[in-house]
């Protein structure tokens, strides 16, 4: 199972965060904090994964599994039942399904369209097991988003007094 994603750049600041198991914020903290420390120092000669994560998540069985783009982390904890070469397969999936949305994603994607990366997320993992990994059965899911969400903004009427807003808002809440 997976336990936790987590996107952090260079410096450690997180552009992303998604726990699949409940931690206290103060405890999220201190796990991305101490997941970084020990992701960073790693030189680029060493394998993508570690294992033991007691030291961070309280499971000797946990493993982190991480891959470095450019300026950003992504990281995923996993339990004993993960595969490691899978979880990495699944990293590269996800980014370039991030590369297809943004064309060329980088760190500013992450923070300006920050539910559209957690959608694009939930596609691929619920409750932190894989429902997904096929790059155009998601892809072909995000499109029929994209269109839904079209469709709904093409419906909203262009221009609308005060009035019209609260007839709208008014029927929305009694209906």
């Amino acid at each position: 199972m997976i336990e936790a994603v987590l996107i952090f750049n260079l410096h450690g600041t997180p552009r992303l965060s998604k726990f699949y198991r409940h931690y206290s914020e103060q405890k999220q903290q201190q796990i991305i904090r101490q997941v970084y420390q020990i992701v960073a120092k790693r030189g680029e000669a060493v394998c993508n994964f570690i294992e033991g994560g007691d030291t961070i998540l309280g499971d000797k069985s946990l493993k982190i599994i991480y891959r470095h783009y450019a300026t950003l982390y992504i990281v995923f904890c996993v339990d004993s039942s993960e595969s490691e070469l899978a979880i990495l397969d699944l990293i590269q999936v996800f980014v370039e399904i991030l590369d297809k949305c943004f064309r060329n994603v980088c760190e500013l994607d992450l923070i300006f369209h920050v539910d559209k990366v957690h959608y694009v997320l939930n596609e691929i993992i619920i409750g932190g097991l894989v429902i997904e990994n096929s790059m155009s059965s998601i892809l072909q899911s995000l499109e029929e988003q994209k269109k839904l969400e079209k469709n709904e903004i093409n419906k909203v009427p262009v221009k609308l007094d005060y009035y019209e807003i609260m007839t709208i808002l008014n029927t929305r809440c009694h209906n």
